[in-house]
């Protein structure tokens, strides 16, 4: 049985998709102003910067709060 968790919006959103949504309406210069990680910064990607998100607990949170704040808009 699922369960549906209705109070999250990040439910069903998978961590490529807001970064990619992310860096289509900021580009990397500007996630780097935004959030300040080197995954941003220096010789970024998106393969590099899943790896990294997906590694780091406090670096995703602060990904997952921009793309929320962003997708209000």
């Amino acid at each position: 049985m699922r369960q549906t968790q209705p109070n999250n919006p990040l439910h069903g959103v998978k961590l490529a998709d807001m970064l990619n949504y992310l860096h289509d309406e900021y580009g990397w210069d500007g996630l780097a102003n935004y959030i300040s990680i080197n995954c941003f910064k220096s010789n970024p990607s998106i393969k590099s910067s899943l790896k990294f998100l997906r590694k780091t607990d406090w670096a995703r949170t602060k990904v997952e709060q921009l793309y929320l704040k962003t997708i209000q808009k």
